[in-house]
């Protein structure tokens, strides 16, 4: 797969249904090989007026489905916008 074809598939989070965005660009690990993360722009509900947005990196191991049109992640809510959690950061 290329990463074009990343960059045009919904991110959606299963567990409130809600869209993220669309991938933006991969993290990868190039020493073993492996997309390590993918990165979706998060925008503020103002397109940015107010200070723009952020990356949201969802890491490999969040990823439950590459469908076609679709990547389904599983994130807890809480942890979108907290740069500190482990689990998805914020850059």
């Amino acid at each position: 797969m290329k990463i074009s074809d990343f960059q045009t598939k919904d991110v959606i989070n299963i567990v409130d249904g809600r869209k993220l965005g669309q991938v933006s660009d991969l993290e990868l690990d190039l020493r073993q090989g492996r997309i390590d993360s993918i990165v979706v722009p998060n925008y503020s509900r103002f397109f940015g007026l107010f200070g723009g947005g952020t990356d949201v990196i969802i890491p490999w191991r969040n990823i439950v489905k590459i469908g076609t049109d679709v990547v389904l992640v599983r994130i807890d809510d809480a942890k979108v916008y907290r740069a500190e959690e482990d689990d998805v950061q914020v850059r």
